[in-house]
């Protein structure tokens, strides 16, 4: 058993890594962007501070990087004229959609157009088009400022400072619609001169384009700050994902917790019960309760319970919602008990759902198992029926039980979405739920790959588990 869980654990680190691939491009591919600067007013600012701002935005978040492969290196000079012209309609008459695709690949390229818009700035026939050269260079020569999360805090405030001295000393080489001829004439000599001194920095050797296809990436970047377990911050209130998920997880592991454990203990029961008296009167009770109690949705249990026991109608024992009151006893067992008056009725719920589908696996794999032959056989012997039921019958009857674990796992961290809105409660399904709405994209990929490694994990217990319930299966 010791090779086959080593084998498996071996396995999960390029499972998961498939997985973070997939859902990554998943993510990425979904219509709508939180750099999306979306306007064509904004488009008509290439050099505005509005735009700026986003650009700024789209590489904290890396969002100004290609998913997966990276081919900027080969960007042409005629490529980036070409934006050039129709994000300002110089030419032609380009779409109000052509225009912002336009805007937005000037931003997204960055570093890559620097090369290029120098020769521009000093020798393009159309003046325009020179001031427009200078103003995106000021943006794109920029070098993005680290993370205080991409290491050691001290080194990368120093980093920091040294990068944003040198994003300052070109940061108003620019000039203003209707400046005179004199004021680019003047750009371009600071610029020519700079680039004199910087220019290794902008061009590419085969090997460093090598580099920046697999690895300045979108991809790339979150792996390497996955590997920090850095989740990145969100782009909500640019607050660390990676507090915020500790935050919300305490309330999701303490009400889907309780509601698996309280459901396993209750189903388990109910499922020998049933299948030991298979065809009573008992079971086809049983049966058709737990089958009614499973057809009702969890938001309608829930506001009944709401209805019926927090609201008056006809007692209001518990609270309408919350995970805990904001006056609770300052004892710790004065909180938990408070905390557990809150969670009454969502577990109630929660486990409500559960109850039907777990005792019909229980009952079925313990029908299996009593019309075994070595159960007729151990009845044959004298054993007594619990000893029988209990000892023989029920262990390995559990194999069904056992193979939903791989599936409860992630639960505890995904949370109930329906339950935690209904009651109130802060947690990660309210957590996802919002940062899809708001498309912070790190938050939805915290939470997505946590499930994905419970996922893994209750997959390797279940299968572990096989083999101490069932001696008959070897997984060597």
């Amino acid at each position: 058993m010791l090779q086959y869980a080593v084998k498996r654990i071996l396995w999960m680190f390029p499972t998961f890594f498939m997985i973070t691939l997939v859902v990554f491009v998943l993510i990425n591919l979904a219509p709508g962007n939180p750099g999306q600067s979306g306007g064509i007013d904004n488009a008509q600012k290439g050099d505005s501070a509005e735009s700026s701002s986003v650009i700024f935005f789209k590489r904290q978040f890396n969002l100004d990087k290609p998913v997966l492969f990276n081919t900027r290196t080969a960007l042409a000079s005629a490529d980036v004229r070409a934006l050039i012209v129709t994000a300002n309609a110089l030419g032609g008459e380009p779409t109000p959609a052509q225009r912002i695709a336009a805007k937005d690949k000037l931003e997204d390229y960055g570093n890559y157009m620097v090369r290029h818009l120098v020769p521009m700035l000093a020798s393009d026939p159309d003046p325009v088009v020179r001031r427009l050269a200078a103003s995106y260079l000021t943006t794109a020569a920029t070098v993005p400022l680290l993370s205080e999360s991409a290491g050691d805090p001290v080194k990368v405030r120093t980093e920091n400072r040294v990068r944003d001295t040198f994003n300052q000393a070109f940061k108003g080489w620019k000039c203003p619609d209707a400046a005179p001829e004199s004021c680019a004439a003047d750009t371009n000599t600071k610029w020519q001169g700079w680039w004199a001194e910087h220019h290794d920095e902008y061009e590419y050797t085969a090997g460093e384009s090598a580099y920046a296809f697999f690895f300045d990436t979108r991809f790339a970047a979150y792996w390497r700050n996955l590997s920090r377990l850095d989740f990145g911050v969100s782009s909500t209130d640019r607050q660390p994902i990676r507090e915020k998920v500790f935050e919300k997880l305490k309330y999701s592991i303490s009400l889907s917790l309780t509601a698996v454990l309280l459901a396993y203990l209750i189903a388990v029961p109910i499922g020998v019960y049933s299948a030991v008296r298979s065809g009573s009167r008992g079971d086809t009770v049983l049966t058709i309760a737990l089958f009614v109690l499973y057809s009702l949705p969890t938001f309608f249990t829930g506001t009944i319970l709401l209805k019926l026991l927090s609201q008056g109608t006809p007692v209001a024992w518990f609270p309408t919602g919350d995970f805990q009151s904001s006056t609770a006893a300052v004892t710790t067992l004065g909180r938990m008990a408070d905390i557990v008056w809150h969670l009454a009725l969502p577990v109630a719920t929660s486990t409500s759902v559960a109850l039907a589908a777990l005792s019909r696996y229980a009952r079925s794999g313990v029908i299996d198992v009593i019309r075994a032959d070595y159960i007729r056989t151990a009845r044959a012997k004298g054993l007594e029926e619990p000893v029988v039921i209990i000892k023989h019958a029920v262990r390995n009857g559990m194999i069904p039980i056992l193979t939903l674990l791989g599936g409860i796992l992630p639960v505890l961290v995904s949370g109930s979405v329906v339950i935690e809105v209904v009651f109130n409660i802060p947690g990660m399904g309210s957590f996802l739920v919002e940062s899809i709405t708001f498309r912070d994209y790190n938050a939805v990929m915290a939470v997505l790959l946590a499930s994905a490694v419970l996922t893994l994990i209750g997959i390797l217990i279940s299968d572990l588990s096989y083999a101490l319930v069932d001696p008959r299966i070897n997984l060597d």
